[in-house]
């Protein structure tokens, strides 16, 4: 017998303006929801200008399941639409 660990794949960008990297954070983190987490924030500025601009992508943490199956064919069968296979041991 076989357990899979699964989790949702979703992702979101929000792009975000400050003056400071500190600002940039605080903003990034006020658009992150319980669950997720800033996966990345590349920071850019326009010359002749002081107004940083960040892209951050934010990615889904939650919502982890087990799944069980025979054989590895029958559990990777049984991952949902839009589920990423984590981990698997033996049972």
């Amino acid at each position: 017998m076989l357990i899979g660990i699964v989790r949702p794949v979703e992702s979101k960008t929000a792009t975000v303006q400050a003056e400071e990297l500190d600002e940039i954070q605080d903003l990034l983190a006020a658009q992150t929801p319980p669950g997720w987490e800033l996966a990345s924030a590349p920071v850019a500025m326009a010359k002749k200008d002081t107004v940083l601009t960040a892209e951050g992508t934010i990615v889904r943490r939650d919502g982890v399941e087990e799944i069980e199956a025979d054989d590895m064919a029958a559990l990777e069968a049984k991952v949902p639409e839009g589920y990423r296979l984590l981990s698997v041991r033996t049972v």
